[in-house]
Protein backbone atom coordinates (compact mmCIF):
# COMPACT_ATOMS: atom_id res chain seq x y z
CA UNK A 1 0.00 0.00 0.00
CA UNK A 2 3.02 2.59 0.70
CA UNK A 3 4.64 1.76 -2.33
CA UNK A 4 1.42 2.08 -4.52
CA UNK A 5 0.88 5.14 -2.62
CA UNK A 6 4.45 6.62 -2.94
CA UNK A 7 4.67 5.87 -6.68
CA UNK A 8 1.44 6.27 -8.02
CA UNK A 9 -1.47 7.62 -5.87
CA UNK A 10 0.84 10.57 -4.18
CA UNK A 11 1.42 12.10 -7.58
CA UNK A 12 -2.23 10.99 -9.43
CA UNK A 13 -4.00 14.73 -9.64
CA UNK A 14 -0.44 16.01 -11.09
CA UNK A 15 -0.19 13.31 -13.62
CA UNK A 16 -3.62 13.28 -14.42
CA UNK A 17 -3.35 17.43 -15.34
CA UNK A 18 -0.18 16.39 -17.47
CA UNK A 19 -1.84 13.78 -19.54
CA UNK A 20 -5.33 16.06 -20.05
CA UNK A 21 -2.81 19.25 -21.30
CA UNK A 22 -0.45 16.56 -23.15
CA UNK A 23 -3.30 15.39 -24.90
CA UNK A 24 -4.81 18.97 -25.99
CA UNK A 25 -1.56 19.28 -27.31
CA UNK A 26 -1.18 16.04 -28.92
CA UNK A 27 -4.20 13.57 -29.24
CA UNK A 28 -2.92 10.09 -27.73
CA UNK A 29 -4.14 8.10 -30.75
CA UNK A 30 -1.34 10.09 -32.87
CA UNK A 31 1.06 8.85 -29.98
CA UNK A 32 0.29 5.21 -30.83
CA UNK A 33 1.87 5.14 -33.74
CA UNK A 34 5.61 5.59 -31.55
CA UNK A 35 7.17 3.84 -29.78
CA UNK A 36 9.24 5.59 -26.43
CA UNK A 37 12.20 5.98 -28.15
CA UNK A 38 10.57 8.01 -31.46
CA UNK A 39 8.72 10.32 -28.89
CA UNK A 40 11.47 11.09 -27.29
CA UNK A 41 13.18 12.23 -30.45
CA UNK A 42 10.23 14.35 -31.49
CA UNK A 43 10.15 16.03 -27.80
CA UNK A 44 13.44 16.83 -27.64
CA UNK A 45 15.04 16.47 -30.98
CA UNK A 46 18.85 15.90 -31.66
CA UNK A 47 21.38 17.16 -29.82
CA UNK A 48 24.72 17.55 -31.82
CA UNK A 49 26.83 14.74 -30.58
CA UNK A 50 30.60 15.44 -29.49
CA UNK A 51 32.42 12.25 -30.92
CA UNK A 52 35.90 13.56 -29.26
CA UNK A 53 34.05 13.89 -25.82
CA UNK A 54 32.79 10.55 -26.15
CA UNK A 55 35.85 9.13 -27.84
CA UNK A 56 37.52 10.44 -24.19
CA UNK A 57 34.85 9.29 -21.92
CA UNK A 58 35.30 5.36 -23.00
CA UNK A 59 36.71 2.30 -21.56
CA UNK A 60 38.09 -0.58 -23.41
CA UNK A 61 37.55 -4.31 -22.09
CA UNK A 62 39.27 -7.31 -22.95
CA UNK A 63 42.00 -7.20 -25.55
CA UNK A 64 40.59 -3.43 -27.08
CA UNK A 65 42.38 -0.57 -25.83
CA UNK A 66 42.63 2.85 -27.80
CA UNK A 67 44.59 2.07 -30.19
CA UNK A 68 43.69 -1.21 -30.95
CA UNK A 69 42.95 -1.55 -35.08
CA UNK A 70 39.03 -2.70 -34.25
CA UNK A 71 39.11 0.19 -31.55
CA UNK A 72 40.41 2.87 -34.59
CA UNK A 73 38.02 1.58 -37.28
CA UNK A 74 34.87 1.60 -34.33
CA UNK A 75 35.75 5.50 -34.12
CA UNK A 76 36.49 6.34 -37.94
CA UNK A 77 32.61 4.99 -38.36
CA UNK A 78 31.45 6.81 -35.83
CA UNK A 79 33.06 9.89 -37.13
CA UNK A 80 31.50 8.65 -40.49
CA UNK A 81 28.35 8.94 -38.94
CA UNK A 82 25.57 11.61 -39.06
CA UNK A 83 24.17 13.24 -36.05
CA UNK A 84 21.21 10.83 -36.23
CA UNK A 85 22.87 7.59 -36.60
CA UNK A 86 25.70 8.73 -33.67
CA UNK A 87 22.14 9.25 -32.01
CA UNK A 88 20.82 5.73 -32.68
CA UNK A 89 24.24 4.02 -31.66
CA UNK A 90 24.34 5.72 -28.92
CA UNK A 91 20.65 4.46 -28.07
CA UNK A 92 21.55 0.95 -29.30
CA UNK A 93 23.72 1.07 -26.64
CA UNK A 94 22.89 3.08 -23.85
CA UNK A 95 19.14 3.27 -24.13
CA UNK A 96 19.06 6.91 -24.42
CA UNK A 97 19.91 9.09 -27.63
CA UNK A 98 20.40 11.85 -25.08
CA UNK A 99 23.98 12.72 -24.45
CA UNK A 100 24.35 13.71 -20.01
CA UNK A 101 24.54 17.19 -19.63
CA UNK A 102 27.97 17.30 -18.87
CA UNK A 103 29.28 15.10 -21.24
CA UNK A 104 29.76 11.14 -21.73
CA UNK A 105 31.76 11.28 -18.68
CA UNK A 106 28.01 11.45 -16.79
CA UNK A 107 26.82 8.18 -18.47
CA UNK A 108 25.01 6.48 -15.52
CA UNK A 109 24.26 2.65 -16.05
CA UNK A 110 22.09 0.65 -13.74
CA UNK A 111 24.71 0.22 -11.22
CA UNK A 112 25.44 4.04 -11.01
CA UNK A 113 28.17 6.06 -13.06
CA UNK A 114 29.26 4.07 -15.80
CA UNK A 115 31.18 4.70 -19.03
CA UNK A 116 30.25 4.00 -22.57
CA UNK A 117 32.58 0.61 -22.38
CA UNK A 118 33.72 -1.71 -25.68
CA UNK A 119 34.78 -5.18 -24.93
CA UNK A 120 35.90 -7.46 -27.35
CA UNK A 121 33.25 -10.56 -28.04
CA UNK A 122 32.24 -13.25 -30.35
CA UNK A 123 33.75 -13.77 -33.90
CA UNK A 124 33.40 -11.68 -37.72
CA UNK A 125 30.71 -13.46 -38.59
CA UNK A 126 28.39 -12.04 -35.68
CA UNK A 127 26.92 -8.70 -35.00
CA UNK A 128 27.80 -6.38 -32.43
CA UNK A 129 25.53 -6.70 -29.65
CA UNK A 130 24.78 -4.41 -26.53
CA UNK A 131 24.15 -4.22 -22.68
CA UNK A 132 22.02 -1.20 -21.56
CA UNK A 133 22.37 -1.39 -18.23
CA UNK A 134 26.21 -1.63 -18.58
CA UNK A 135 26.50 0.84 -21.34
CA UNK A 136 28.52 -1.86 -22.92
CA UNK A 137 29.28 -2.60 -26.54
CA UNK A 138 30.53 -6.53 -27.35
CA UNK A 139 32.37 -5.42 -30.52
CA UNK A 140 33.43 -8.60 -33.10
CA UNK A 141 36.84 -8.37 -33.74
CA UNK A 142 36.55 -7.52 -37.76
CA UNK A 143 39.09 -7.30 -40.10
CA UNK A 144 38.31 -4.67 -42.07
CA UNK A 145 36.63 -0.70 -41.18
CA UNK A 146 34.21 -1.74 -44.16
CA UNK A 147 33.24 -4.89 -42.44
CA UNK A 148 32.97 -3.17 -39.26
CA UNK A 149 30.89 -0.40 -40.45
CA UNK A 150 28.31 -2.25 -42.32
CA UNK A 151 28.00 -4.96 -39.02
CA UNK A 152 27.22 -2.05 -36.81
CA UNK A 153 24.95 0.02 -38.67
CA UNK A 154 22.99 -3.42 -39.81
CA UNK A 155 22.80 -4.16 -35.83
CA UNK A 156 21.75 -0.23 -34.78
CA UNK A 157 19.03 -0.49 -37.57
CA UNK A 158 17.55 -3.93 -37.10
CA UNK A 159 17.30 -4.23 -33.38
CA UNK A 160 13.99 -4.01 -31.76
CA UNK A 161 13.09 -4.29 -27.72
CA UNK A 162 15.43 -6.85 -26.32
CA UNK A 163 16.66 -8.78 -29.35
CA UNK A 164 20.36 -7.71 -29.29
CA UNK A 165 19.87 -5.63 -26.26
CA UNK A 166 19.71 -6.61 -22.60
Amino acid sequence: CVIKWRFSARVDTQMKAFMKGFNALIPQAQLQIFDENEVELLMCGLQDIDVNNWKQNTAYKGEYNQNHPVIINFWKAVYSFNNEMRARLLQFVTGTSRVPMNGFAELYGSNGPQLFTIEKWGNINQFPRAHTCFNRLDLPPYVTYQELRSKLVTAIENTQGFEGVD
